[in-house]
């Protein structure tokens, strides 16, 4: 029994003493702070689509959420130019539109499939341009707008990411981005040619001309083919993950990191609430962070 309280008193002393001297980086306001109406309903994409509040916006009836603008302009295009009434953009876009798919069905038709390929993708640029000019033109007077951050990202990887100022970031996620696309081009072209080989095995005109047996070949191919999709997957994971990283550190440069940190560990009297009044329990520590 004295041993036991002899070691009672010395966890009371040691946690007196340790409550002066401990220090972590933490601080507690961190863990209470609470976003702005405005910063969840003004720039977030988290909403669903609704026609009614997009239309409403186009005439300029209701502000429309950066979410909103920016989906309907997939399928409307030039919506969002009309919502920022820069209306003199409108023929820019619908002519350069109009011409480059024109010119690319033309030269389809005549069987000059180079420069169609040039017009099809002069056209993808256009609309690209026109959904990034929206994005950049849309500007409600506050940084960081989280739904900005992650429009950015989703229209040219690591943009969000230079948009909330963490630029280091951008060789990393560019890094995976590439490594995955050469994997997956890799992949692909070794499927491609096992393939190749096993429907030539297995016909009987060209067997001969496979150096490897058939089963040999569907081996391979089938390998290949996994290695491919493995390759698709990891491609979509990289890209997805820097749109979510984009979205994620804009909120969190809402919070404040000061040279103010440290953790503080107290004795306190551990108490029980009832109706009637608070009844002291028993001694613990009460443990205060701050960063």
């Amino acid at each position: 029994m004295k041993n036991k309280i002899i070691h009672i008193l010395f966890c009371i002393v040691f946690s007196l003493a340790f409550s002066f001297g401990a220090h972590a980086q933490f601080r507690k306001e961190a863990f209470s702070q609470e976003f702005s109406d405005e910063a969840t309903t003004s720039d977030t994409t988290e909403t669903w689509f609704s026609f009614k509040e997009y239309f409403g916006g186009l005439s300029h009836k209701n502000e429309l959420k950066i979410g909103t603008n920016f989906g309907g302009s997939f399928v409307f295009i030039g919506g969002q130019q009309i919502y920022e009434k820069k209306y003199w953009k409108l023929p820019v876009i619908y002519g350069g539109l109009g011409t480059t798919l024109g010119l690319g069905f033309h030269y389809k038709n005549i069987g000059n499939k180079d420069l169609s390929t040039i017009m099809f993708a002069s056209a993808g640029l256009i609309y690209w341009g026109t959904l990034m000019d929206g994005a950049i033109c849309f500007d409600k007077g506050k940084y960081p707008q989280p739904g900005k951050a992650t429009i950015y990202s989703i229209l040219c990887p690591g943009l969000g990411q230079i948009y909330n100022k963490e630029a280091w970031k951008v060789p990393i996620y560019w890094g995976c981005l590439l490594g995955a696309g050469h994997f997956l081009d890799v992949n692909n072209t070794n499927f491609q040619r096992f393939r190749r080989m096993y429907l030539q095995a297995i016909d009987p005109e060209t067997k001969d001309l496979v150096p490897v047996p058939a089963e040999t070949c569907k081996y391979y191919r089938d390998i290949y083919r996994r290695y491919r999709d493995y390759s698709v997957l990891a491609l979509a994971a990289f890209y997805l993950l820097q749109v979510i990283d984009a979205n994620v550190f804009s909120y969190m440069q809402d919070f404040e990191v000061t040279d103010d940190i440290s953790m503080n560990v107290a004795p306190t009297v551990l108490t029980t609430d009832n109706q009637f009044a608070m009844q002291p329990t028993g001694i613990g520590l009460s443990l205060g962070l701050r960063f």
